[in-house]
């Protein structure tokens, strides 16, 4: 049913976008519905249930922030400093900017439902994956193996921090970038790469 009115489906999420950078994370399914001018039983039948709503948000945000940092990260042949600066700087605005849609996407959503945790984990993941290739691909880490190892580990970093971060606003969003950078920086150092890895 929810793709037979893409507009109608569309016009929902608007309403969900609303209600929640409204009333924040903790926001009721009955203040998304009322936002609508539906009840929630209605809601809930376009979208399958309140997991599939929630999965609705998640693919609708997740995808436009991986979609805004994709040109940052991926731009060949710039300087991998300029590019982790740009790309975490990015994030940071995005989340910051949208801070109830991310609390209620990564905290409340991903803790109530088991499905949108995988899913939300499954989009964070493709993220980690798809930077990992373009390592690999650009030849910045030839091991394609530890080219996924160091995408996924940035990506996990940079989310994480950016959580905290979103709890210690008094901390200055220049001085995170940087202390990510420096890391991301160090780790993909060509004499670090070219060191053996210990045998066992």
């Amino acid at each position: 049913m929810s793709g037979r009115d893409p507009d109608r489906r569309r016009s929902l999420l608007d309403a969900a976008d609303r209600a929640i950078m409204r009333d924040g994370p903790e926001v009721s399914m009955a203040a998304i519905a009322a936002e609508a001018g539906i009840t929630k039983p209605i809601l809930y039948r376009h979208f399958g249930d309140k997991s599939g709503l929630y999965q609705a948000l998640a693919d609708r945000h997740v995808r436009t922030v991986i979609a805004q940092l994709r040109p940052a990260f991926s731009e060949p042949g710039a300087d991998l400093r300029v590019r982790a600066r740009l790309t975490i700087a990015v994030y940071l605005d995005l989340i910051s900017a949208n801070l109830n849609l991310y609390r209620f996407l990564f905290h409340r959503a991903s803790a109530e439902d088991t499905r949108i945790r995988s899913h939300m984990t499954s989009l964070v993941r493709s993220l980690g994956e798809e930077l990992g290739a373009v390592f690999a691909a650009e030849r910045v880490v030839p091991d394609p193996v530890r080219a996924q190892v160091l995408g996924h580990a940035f990506v996990g970093m940079v989310q994480t921090t950016g959580d905290w971060w979103l709890d210690h606003p008094e901390v200055d969003r220049g001085e995170v970038v940087e202390g990510l950078v420096d890391v991301i920086v160090a780790a993909m150092d060509p004499v670090r790469r070219a060191v053996p890895r210990p045998t066992r």
